[in-house]
C-alpha cells in the first residue's frame, strides 16, 4: 500500500487557494525533488497528469459550441496558458540563480509546475474544438495586445531583477508576492465560477491552485528567512515590493477581465438553471453577482493574501497597498 499523500497536496484533503496561502507553512528543504516525485506527480496529479482533470469528469456540449460561455473560458485560458509559458521561461533564470540545492530543486519543480499549468490550458481548448495544429498560433494572436499591455511590462521587470541584478530574493519577491500574489485570486475565482458548469474546467483550476499554494507559501518562507539572517536587506526588499505594486497598479488589467466577466455574465444567464443557487462565496449566489462584483472581489482576496503574507514574513501590510483606482 502506498504511503498517503500530505494533506496539502491530496486532491480531497487540500484547502481552497485562498486558506491554503494564508495559513500553511512550507519552506524549500520540505518541498524538494522528492516532495514533488511522491506527493505531486504520484499524488496530486494521479489520474489526472494528461490534461489536469479526471478521465470521468466531462466537458460540457455547450462548451463545444460557439456561444459567450465558450468564448470566456477560450479567453481566460488561453490568456492564462501564455501566462504559464512566460512564467516558465522566467523560471529557467531562478534554477540557476538559486543560492543552495534547497531552492534550486524547489524552483525545478515550480518550473515543471507551470510547465504542465500552460500545457493543460492549452489542451482544454483543444477539448473545447479549437484546433491543436494551430493553437500555439492562435493563442499568441488572441493574446497579442494583453501580452504588449500587461505581460511585458511584468516580464521585464523580473527579468530586471533576476537576470540583470541577479538579486535571487528581490526576484522571489517580485514572482510570489508581486506577479502570483495578484493573479492567484483570480485562479481562485476561476475554480469558483467553472464549478456548476463543467467538471472537466473545475478540477484544472482546482490541479493547478494546490501548486499556487505551494509555490505561494515557499517563497514567503525563503524570504521570511533571507531577512531574518540578513536584516540589511529588508529595505531592499521593501523597495522591490513597492516598485512591484506600482506596476499592477499601472498595468491595465481590468479592462481584458471585465470583458470576458461580461461574457460569462451573458453565457451565465443561458445555464441559469443549471447554476441554480450555487454560491460563488458564502451567502452570494453566483446568478446574483456581476463582473465588477467578481473582479472587485478578487481585488479583496489578494489584498487578504498579501497582509497575510506579509505578516508571516514580518513586514508591514502597507508596503503592498495599491492605489484605489486603477
Amino acid at each position: 500500500m502506498s504511503a498517503p499523500t500530505a494533506r496539502e497536496a491530496d486532491w480531497e484533503t487540500a484547502p481552497g487557494l485562498l486558506d491554503g496561502a494564508k495559513e500553511l507553512e512550507l519552506g524549500p528543504q520540505h518541498c524538494n525533488l522528492a516532495y514533488w516525485f511522491t506527493e505531486v506527480a504520484q499524488g496530486t496529479l494521479r489520474d489526472r497528469g494528461a490534461t489536469g482533470h479526471h478521465v470521468k469528469a466531462a466537458v460540457p456540449d455547450f462548451l463545444r459550441h460557439p456561444g459567450p460561455l465558450r468564448e470566456a473560458l477560450v479567453l481566460e485560458f488561453g490568456f492564462r496558458s501564455l501566462s504559464e509559458e512566460i512564467a516558465t521561461r522566467l523560471l529557467g533564470h531562478y534554477v540557476s540563480l538559486a543560492p543552495g540545492i534547497p531552492e534550486m530543486e524547489f524552483y525545478a519543480t515550480q518550473l515543471m509546475d507551470e510547465a504542465r499549468h500552460a500545457r493543460v490550458f492549452r489542451n482544454h481548448l483543444v477539448e473545447l474544438g479549437l484546433p491543436e495544429k494551430t493553437l500555439t498560433a492562435d493563442i499568441a494572436e488572441m493574446a497579442a495586445e494583453y501580452r504588449r499591455d500587461v505581460l511585458q511590462p511584468v516580464e521585464d521587470f523580473t527579468l530586471q531583477i533576476v537576470r540583470d541584478q541577479a538579486d535571487f530574493p528581490g526576484a522571489v519577491a517580485v514572482f510570489a508576492i508581486v506577479i502570483e500574489g495578484v493573479l492567484a485570486p483570480a485562479a481562485e475565482l476561476s475554480e469558483r465560477k467553472w464549478t456548476p458548469l463543467s467538471e472537466a474546467t473545475q478540477e484544472i483550476s482546482r490541479g493547478t491552485a494546490i501548486d499556487e499554494i505551494r509555490h505561494l507559501t515557499v517563497a514567503s518562507t525563503i524570504l521570511r528567512d533571507h531577512i531574518r539572517d540578513s536584516p540589511d536587506y529588508r529595505p531592499r526588499l521593501l523597495e522591490i515590493l513597492a516598485a512591484g505594486t506600482e506596476l499592477w497598479d499601472r498595468v491595465p488589467d481590468r479592462p481584458y477581465v471585465i470583458h470576458r466577466e461580461e461574457l460569462f455574465q451573458q453565457g451565465m444567464a443561458e445555464q441559469a438553471d443549471l447554476i441554480g443557487d450555487y454560491e460563488v462565496w458564502p451567502g452570494v449566489r453566483l446568478l446574483d453577482t456581476t463582473p465588477v462584483q467578481r473582479y472587485d472581489m478578487a481585488e479583496r482576496w489578494t489584498d487578504e493574501m498579501a497582509a497575510s503574507r506579509m505578516a508571516y514574513m514580518g513586514l508591514p501590510a502597507d508596503a503592498l497597498r495599491r492605489s484605489e483606482v486603477r
